[in-house]
């Protein structure tokens, strides 16, 4: 594996980097917790705190930062005999980052796993074909890490 070169500056100040701009909307901890979970199914608040263990005030910030940035919908629901209440709902934006979520899960799974197997996996949908996160170009073949490149615009 080749190593990153030395520099003393980032070639994109974070200010105009969409990845530091990634990383402030859903890089703390919480936040990727919830994310994770409405992948999985969650949409309720109440299943969100119970599964989560998160406290009230901060999971209903971040449920709201998450529906204001577009990545969740919030949709009202009611239980016979219950108030109407909001589901919240993976939009196609939210949706948009279960490949990065899969590749950090299988990143774990690698890395942290301590030699087990993984709790869960992914396979391709109506098979039993499993799946990994992979970068490929525009021919469709798989680029390694170490061949990835950046390129800077203007």
């Amino acid at each position: 594996m080749s190593q990153i070169p030395l520099v003393r500056r980032s070639p994109v100040p974070p200010d105009t980097c969409n990845l530091a701009k990634a990383i402030d909307l859903i890089g703390d901890r919480w936040t990727l917790l919830i994310l994770r979970a409405a992948l999985y199914g969650v949409r309720r608040f109440d299943d969100f705190q119970s599964e989560l263990g998160c406290p009230r005030t901060v999971l209903s910030g971040r449920l709201k930062k998450l529906v204001d940035a577009g990545l969740l919908t919030k949709k009202s629901y009611k239980a016979p005999g219950k108030r109407a209440r909001p589901e919240y709902v993976l939009s196609a934006i939210g949706l948009s980052l279960r490949p990065i979520l899969i590749g950090l899960t299988q990143w774990g799974d690698a890395w942290l796993g301590q030699g087990e197997a993984p709790p869960i996996s992914f396979t391709r949908a109506g098979s039993k074909s499993a799946i990994r996160a992979a970068f490929v170009d525009v021919e469709g073949r798989e680029v390694r890490p170490d061949q990835i490149r950046p390129v800077l615009r203007g």
